[in-house]
């Protein structure tokens, strides 16, 4: 339980004495960042700093809090990428009317910052999806017909005796 302040004793007078008692009995010894600058302390002035604080602590992803418009274009932007991933035709074809749905709503809806996102092109980006599937095909063909053969496995007895 910590120690009362005495009735007689001003509160400044109390704390000081506290406080070197706590120095003769070496608590302020080794203490974490002893010597290091304080953090943050030589920064600029920022009013945004705890929403930024908090960000970083709860590791948010910055884009959460980008418009929708945003988003649509940021994804639109990664579609090669994203579509790679697919494995067949009707999968690609899905998500790219999947996202063209999702950008005419956002066209159509007037709130929020007016970013122009236009329509993705389903047949490029699928005729792109092809010759990028094929190049990998054929790229994984030369990288199998380049590597050496196994040597056949041989049997306990023969490498026994050998």
């Amino acid at each position: 339980m910590t120690e009362r302040k005495p009735p007689s004793m001003e509160i400044n007078d109390w704390v000081e004495a506290q406080i070197k008692r706590a120095q003769n009995r070496g608590e302020f010894e080794n203490l974490a960042g002893a010597g290091k600058p304080l953090p943050k302390l030589a920064d600029p002035h920022d009013s945004d700093w705890w929403v930024k604080d908090f960000i970083k602590r709860e590791k948010i992803e910055a884009d959460a809090l980008l418009p929708p418009t945003m988003l649509l274009r940021k994804e639109k932007g990664a579609i090669r990428e994203k579509v790679a991933k697919m494995r067949t035709e009707t999968e690609v074809r899905e998500y790219l009317e999947d996202l063209n749905k999702r950008i005419l709503l956002q066209v159509r809806d007037a709130t929020g910052p007016v970013i122009p996102v236009g329509k993705t092109d389903e047949d490029a980006v699928l005729r792109q999806w092809r010759e990028d599937r094929d190049a990998l095909r054929t790229a994984q063909a030369e990288a199998k017909s380049e590597e050496p053969k196994p040597a056949p496995k041989r049997s306990f007895w023969q490498r026994l005796f050998s």
